[in-house]
This record gives C-alpha cells, structure tokens and sequence, in this order.
C-alpha cells in the first residue's frame, strides 16, 4: 500500500517517520518543491527503516503518487514578519490551487489528508478544488482536532489516574483558540466522566477543568513558545489517519469536512467526529451536545466562516 506526503517539512517528514514507526503502509513517497530537501529526507528515514517496519521510503515527483491509497498534504508557506492572516491565506490558497490538481492527476483515486495550517480553511479549499475536478465530498478531508483531541484524553486520564485509551471526549470546531471541549459528554470506561469522578472522589472543580482547557487549547502555543514548531504530535496523528484509510477501519476521528450547515452556519469545514475508511469520510455524527457547547460550536464555526468570506472577497 502506497502513501504520498507532499511536504517534506517537520510536519511532513515527522508525519512519514511515525508511519515507518508504526509500519503503516508498505511504500512512501516524499514530494516537495525542494527535491534536496525531499530527497534528504527520505534517505534518512531509509535509515530508520531497519529498526521498525520493512517499507520502502523513497523521494519523487508529482507522477511518482501514482498508486497512492492516501496523500498527505503538509506543504505550505510560513508567515512573514507583519504578514496579515489574510495574505498568508491567499497566498496558501495559490499554494493548495496547484498543489491539489497535480496531486488528483496522478493519483485520481487517493484519498487527500489536509494538515497544512489554518487547517480548517485551507481543507475548505483543498476540498473545493478537488469538486471541481469530479472528486466526490468525504475524499478529501483535513486533521482537524484529531491532536486536540488526544491533547485532552490524555490530560484527563492524567487527572483521573487512568490509561487514556479508556478515556472518551471529542475537541470540535476550529483547530484553534475557539475550538470547544465537549466535557458533557465525556466518559471513563463507559461511564459519564461526574460520576466516574464522583465515585473515585476526584476534583472536577470549574478551575480544575479550566486548567485542562487552557493546556488543551494552548498547547500549540507553548510548544512553539519553547521551541519553534509543532510536529510529533501532529505527525503522529496523521499516521492514524492513513492507518484507518489503508485498513478501512471504520474509525470514529474528529477530523475536518466540509458540512452544509454547522450549529446554524453555513457551509463550513470544522472538524466533527466522523467515521473514516477506505473511501474517506464515511458519515458525520451530531452530537448530543449542552446548550452551552452547541452556543461555542456556532461561535467556532463562524470564525471560520468569516475567514472564508474575507478570503473570497479578496479574490
């Protein structure tokens, strides 16, 4: 099974190290504008390749995706000191408009993974520019809150002295500061998170999930305070993804699609729990969530709304 990585920045080459961690895949194709870096890359984690799975990891071109089952795309460029967000969207925007039809020529079946930041507007384009070549909605999706998501049952399972992995509580909306942690409906082992903490006597106070809050949505921002960029998790994050692609897993991910109608607003990409396989994004699941939660999705949805709205007016 072949998967492409467009970009082989942190994010990229972090993203195809955890597959060959994790021995996802059975080859992988690295492309980026800067074939050196590109081919440097793919030699290096060549050499990881004996210590973890058997793959091939090779650097190519566009025609090289051919076969691809998924392709990831973490290509994009930086902001610029006194970069308006709006310029850097529109010109990321003329990034993912030749990115995303030279990726579909060659692997017209594959399904696209977005990563490439602001997540959310930049899967609304992807997703767009790949309408307009015949490609149908679900192939092509973003990360979204996928990382906030394990941000928060980590840190809840941490708090509660339990393995996350029995610790269930989806981060929708933006993959950013208006993202919304649906606490209500939180679980531990199948049973709802107060009386879990009840039981066990643990302190669920509003300053306790506070802290938890800000951890959760300003972990991006202290990472990058402390060194510079984020990408084990992320990178890891989009092994899952490709994982639950390659195998059809079925798996039940909060990751971005555009929807017609979120909370009340209009055609908008944020990110959901969705079920992902083969074919992409299988279904949408709404969420029963508190009155209170559904008040901060349509705030969160709406921001990205906006940020749609000034990027088409610029246009």
């Amino acid at each position: 099974m072949k998967v492409g990585v467009v970009g082989s920045g942190l994010v990229g080459a972090t993203a195809a190290y955890s597959l060959v961690m994790k021995g996802v895949g059975r080859e992988i194709v690295l492309v980026d504008k800067n074939r050196d870096r590109a081919v440097a890359e793919a030699d290096d984690l060549s050499h990881a390749v004996p210590f973890a799975h058997a793959l091939e990891v090779r650097a190519g071109d566009y025609a090289d995706l051919a076969g691809c089952r998924a392709v990831v795309l973490c290509a994009g460029v930086g902001q610029k000191p006194g970069e308006s967000r709006l310029h850097l969207l529109r010109r990321n925007a003329a990034v993912f408009h030749e990115i995303v039809p030279a990726v579909l020529k060659y692997a017209p079946e594959a399904v696209v993974i977005v990563a490439t930041n602001p997540v959310d507007v930049m899967t609304h384009l992807a997703a767009r520019f790949a309408a307009e070549l015949g490609v149908p909605p679900g192939r092509v999706f973003g990360s979204g809150t996928t990382l906030d998501t394990a941000r928060f049952r980590s840190l809840l399972g941490a708090h509660c002295g339990v393995d996350p992995h029995h610790v269930h509580g989806y981060v929708i909306g933006e993959h950013g500061d208006s993202e919304v942690l649906t606490w209500s409906l939180a679980t531990v082992g199948g049973m709802p998170l107060e009386a879990f903490a009840r039981m066990r006597g643990i302190d669920l106070s509003e300053a306790v999930r506070g802290g938890i809050d800000q951890k959760v949505r300003r972990a991006a921002y202290t990472i990058i305070g402390g060194k510079g960029a984020t990408y084990y998790g992320i990178g890891s994050a989009l092994a899952r993804i490709v994982d639950a692609i390659l195998h059809d897993q079925r798996s039940i991910l909060t990751v971005c699609s555009p929807d017609p109608d979120v909370a009340g607003v209009r055609d908008v990409t944020v990110a959901l729990p969705r079920l992902v396989g083969g074919a992409g994004v299988i279904e949408t699941f709404p969420l029963p969530l508190s009155a209170h939660e559904q008040a901060q999705l349509r705030a969160s949805a709406e921001v990205i709304r906006k940020a749609l709205d000034e990027l088409d007016r610029s246009e």
